[in-house]
């Protein structure tokens, strides 16, 4: 009779490929097997979840943590204490940090800063510089992702023409990576911005500076650099009816996928007059025949990754600059509410429970190199696992926030489901490990992934 250190015995399995009724058994911090229910087994500990579904543990693809250099904002240990407790086991973490994250050394040393304090899984993404630095020892080291930006970056970071970008998609190409796009225009932003009157802007400004059309040449920029060179490429926050009209087209070019975000699947300009400053973050939301682009190319499976793009900064830094709404630091928290949001999106039928664990697991570690490990409830797999229970219902509330933003714009919002435990590679993290605003208790289990491609 075979025998596990965990076994959950009673739930319902949801994979990307459906529903099923089996039993888990956990060896090593890894998934051991699928049980028919109640086959015999032996178990150190064996966990009923009669009636509960169980999921693999979420992989956030786009996380700024704020470490090196920005830690009142956040740092590995609030952000990644955040992540878990709102089960999200895996988070893949820009580089825009202070320094940011490019060359193989920064990479190292961003290693040894999470190492020991982070409470789920991290893997490192790394910035393009212009020079094309060090690429294929990222590469080797592990390096998730390769981030190139086309607009609004210091300027040894900035890929602003079709050659600049073709030139490091083809670099990245090279290494054995994947190129990660932002996609946007540098000569449209610098029109508008030159248009704001200085300290006086307001929402509206910011979102007529980053227009729908603006995103879409972006988009498809990428896609015919990413044809032409033959790469794979991901593109990153993407929200208009424009970006997703051109995605559409051209997407069938090449080797391509896109993300958005749950705020761009909720709320539209409309909600910056009852949120503020709070809510800014680009890209801007935009109006409702936008968000139902967005909310189509989602249930079409168009859209085939959701991130939070997690960015806090203190509730402090923005109102402090709420006069001039395009000097307002973009970003907000957002890595803890990630299931909780997608299950509202469950709840409005929008996505089944599958497309959940397509979207936010089994996707982004299948695209960013860990999809031998993370994402699935297959044997081998490591043991990230989400006990959901359906007859609860879950509240967003700021007050339970573990970032040091300590807010959300997701307030009040509420879901029918509610997450009764986490399991990190096996272990139980749920009881007694996760605490409260009080302080970080418990042990720091996470560990820092390398990709494998």
């Amino acid at each position: 009779m075979t025998a596990f250190d965990v076994l959950l015995r009673g739930g319902q399995m949801v994979d990307a490929d459906g529903i099923q009724r089996l039993d888990l058994g956990f060896s090593d911090g890894r998934i051991a097997a699928r049980l028919a229910p109640n086959e015999p087994a032996e178990a150190a500990r064996i966990v009923r979840v009669d009636g509960k579904f169980l999921l693999p543990g979420l992989v956030d693809a786009h996380v700024h943590l704020r470490e090196p250099g920005m830690v009142w904002k956040e740092d590995f240990a609030s952000g990644t204490l955040a992540a878990i407790t709102g089960g999200v086991t895996t988070v893949l973490v820009m580089p825009t940090d202070d320094a940011w994250t490019m060359s193989a050394a920064d990479f190292r040393a961003k290693r040894a800063l999470a190492q020991g304090r982070i409470f789920c899984d991290v893997g490192l993404q790394v910035a393009v510089g212009r020079d094309h630095f060090e690429l294929a020892e990222l590469a080797r080291l592990g390096a998730t992702s390769f981030e190139i930006f086309t607009s609004d970056v210091p300027a040894d970071f900035l890929h602003a023409s079709t050659a600049e970008m073709q030139a490091a998609v083809e670099a990245v190409r090279a290494a054995g990576g994947i190129a990660a796009i932002s996609p946007g225009d540098q000569s449209i932003l610098d029109a508008e911005l030159a248009r704001l009157t200085p300290g006086r802007s307001t929402a509206a400004d910011f979102v007529r500076s980053r227009p729908g059309h603006a995103e879409a040449q972006g988009i498809a920029r990428a896609i015919l650099v990413a044809a032409q060179a033959g790469a794979p490429i991901h593109i990153r926050q993407s929200n208009s009816r424009q970006g997703m009209a051109t995605f559409r087209r051209l997407r069938d070019l090449a080797d391509v996928s896109i993300e958005t975000s749950p705020q761009c699947l909720m709320f539209t300009a409309s909600d910056y007059d009852r949120l503020g400053p709070a809510a800014k973050a680009s890209p801007p939301w935009r109006d409702a025949a936008d968000r139902e682009a967005v909310r189509a190319a989602v249930a079409d499976g168009v859209i085939d990754i959701i991130v939070t793009d997690h960015a806090p900064h203190l509730m402090t830094e923005k109102l402090a600059l709420a006069e001039d709404f395009a000097a307002v630091p973009g970003g907000f928290p957002g890595v803890q509410t990630l299931l909780a949001t997608l299950l509202i999106l469950v709840d409005d039928g929008l996505i089944g429970l599958s497309d959940l664990v397509r979207l936010a697991a089994s996707r982004p570690a299948e695209r960013f190199g860990l999809g031998a490990r993370k994402g699935r409830l297959q044997a081998g797999f490591d043991a990230d696992v989400l006990v959901l229970d359906p007859n609860r219902r879950t509240t967003i509330r700021g007050a339970d926030q573990l970032s040091k933003a300590g807010y959300t714009p997701f307030e009040g919002m509420s879901t029918s489901f509610f997450l009764e435990r986490v399991f990190l590679r096996g272990q139980d993290v749920s009881e007694h490990e996760v605490s409260g605003k009080s302080g970080l208790a418990g042990k720091a289990r996470g560990v820092v992934v390398a990709a494998e491609r």
